[in-house]
This record gives structure tokens, sequence and C-alpha cells, in this order.
């Protein structure tokens, strides 16, 4: 289920909820019973098996230095 952020207008409290999709967007009140809430945006980090990035070959083939590898530096 997923986790929401949510901070309180009135006295500034942030908390979460765990709340399945479909009631992502419905009102919440804080733990101090203020309805004046707003959910927040979250990041997700997601990486794969060994936490590295998949190489991705850069465009153009350059060698990269200070041009960018076009010159042969």
């Amino acid at each position: 289920m997923p986790r929401y952020d949510f901070r309180c207008r009135a006295c500034g409290d942030t908390f979460e909820l765990n709340r399945p999709m479909a009631e992502s967007s419905a009102p919440a009140s804080c733990p101090q019973g203020h309805a004046d809430t707003v959910k927040l945006l979250s990041t997700v980090a997601v990486t794969g098996r060994g936490g590295a990035m998949p190489s991705v070959p850069s465009p153009g083939g350059g060698g990269g230095g200070c041009c960018g590898g076009a010159c042969g530096c």
C-alpha cells in the first residue's frame, strides 16, 4: 500500500498515511486533529539489483574531454 506525506497548514506538522491509491486525494486530518492539510509530493528512488545505474553510450560516441572528444584532445 502506498505511503503519502501530508503537512498540516494549521500547526505545520508533517505526517505519513498508508492508504490505497484510490484514496490518495481524500482529505486527511493531522494527528493533532486539524483538517486543513495538504498532500506533499514525494520522491522515490528505484535502483536495479546492484544499485548501479546501467551504462548508456554517449551520443555520437565521443571520448569525453574538454570538447566532447570530437577533436581528439
